[in-house]
């Protein structure tokens, strides 16, 4: 079968490789669609340990039950599933809550899921250690919600942290409207009551915000100072109660830092490899500043009950897995709107 594989330090290759087959307590899945992330670029940049195999990419996985492992007897062969990205232990206390994106062994594995460590879904199948790590797409079909399962659940997660914060009277600032920032609006317009904010350095992601419900547009590729000045006007002197930045590098970060209102949530999800400069009493008072990370598999099943309810739908194009080389470039060019999927 086919497989996009990372070699080494910015190495992807489309290969040719075996069919893989399910052990005990394993499940294989037949990939119906895989989403392109910007995690995977951070990947592919890093490269693999060494001494490390090859992997398959792909950690945004939906697709149909082909075979199952012995002792696997809670689904059944072609039902449509989700694939959980984040793979914990299992055992300990946040894996029991649901919580593998916080597994406390996390440190201890160079694999935190598939397609991060090792194979995952841009292949025509895959494999996946646990039946714990899928979840039943009923009625919905694999290539219509593969991207949820990060681009969804990921802002799902962070906004869900800040839920008694956003109410009515409150400002949330949205940075970075990509493929998970298009989602975040669409989870605050829709779930939620506050006044959404958008800000991009590009136009086309500006639309796609309003599209979505933002209220203001800002454009964030100009002097700092411009950009604060144009939201204060907007929020006033309290600024904003919640600030979810999808880009996290310095721009940003700064941006961040001088919009976040009194005892307000600064959550910085994106990998931007921004640096932050922190003294004392450079963040108003009360301010706390978050890295979440991923979401637990109890709210990845409350996404795709936002999505049967018609409350959010991603952006995405389709793509044959011939062409992932070329997506990958165009993603690293900014030149992806919403997400990528690609098929087998």
């Amino acid at each position: 079968m086919k497989a996009v594989r990372l070699h080494a330090k910015n190495d992807i290759r489309i290969d040719e490789i075996e069919k893989p087959k399910p052990k005990a307590g394993e499940i294989l899945i037949k990939i119906g669609a895989a989403g392109v992330c910007h995690s995977d670029l951070h990947l592919i940049h890093m490269g693999i340990p060494d001494g490390a195999p090859p992997f398959t990419l792909g950690h945004e996985n939906a697709g149909w039950i082909a075979e199952l492992g012995e002792g696997v007897t809670d689904f059944q062969i072609g039902e449509a599933v989700m694939v959980y990205g984040p793979w914990g232990c299992g055992h300990c206390a946040p894996c029991q809550q649901s919580m593998e994106n916080y597994c406390e062994h996390q440190s201890e594995s160079p694999i935190l899921g598939g397609g991060l460590g090792t194979n995952g879904g841009m292949a025509e199948y895959m494999i996946v250690p646990s039946s714990r790590l899928l979840i039943p797409l009923h009625e919905l079909q694999p290539e219509q919600v593969a991207p949820l399962s990060d681009a969804a659940l990921t802002p799902y997660h962070a906004i869900k942290r800040s839920s008694s914060k956003i109410t009515p009277s409150s400002f949330v600032f949205v940075i970075g409207i990509g493929g998970l920032g298009h989602m975040a609006v669409q989870i605050l317009k829709k779930v939620y009551s506050a006044t959404i904010i958008a800000g991009d350095i590009a136009d086309d992601k500006l639309e796609l915000a309003k599209k979505y419900g933002a209220d203001y547009v800002v454009r964030t590729d100009r002097d700092t100072n411009s950009v604060v000045e144009e939201i204060t006007q907007i929020t006033g002197v309290k600024k904003c109660a919640v600030v979810l930045d999808f880009v996290g590098n310095n721009p940003t970060l700064t941006l961040g830092a001088q919009t976040v209102g009194l005892n307000g949530d600064w959550t910085v999800v994106g990998l931007g490899g921004g640096k932050l400069d922190w003294h004392c009493m450079n963040q108003p008072w009360g301010a706390s500043l978050c890295t979440p990370y991923w979401g637990s598999r109890v709210e990845l099943m409350e996404v795709l009950d936002l999505k049967r309810k018609g409350l959010i739908d991603i952006e995405y194009t389709t793509y044959p897995l011939s062409q992932a080389l070329e997506i990958y470039d165009k993603l690293a060019k900014g030149q992806i709107k919403g997400r990528a999927v690609l098929t087998p």
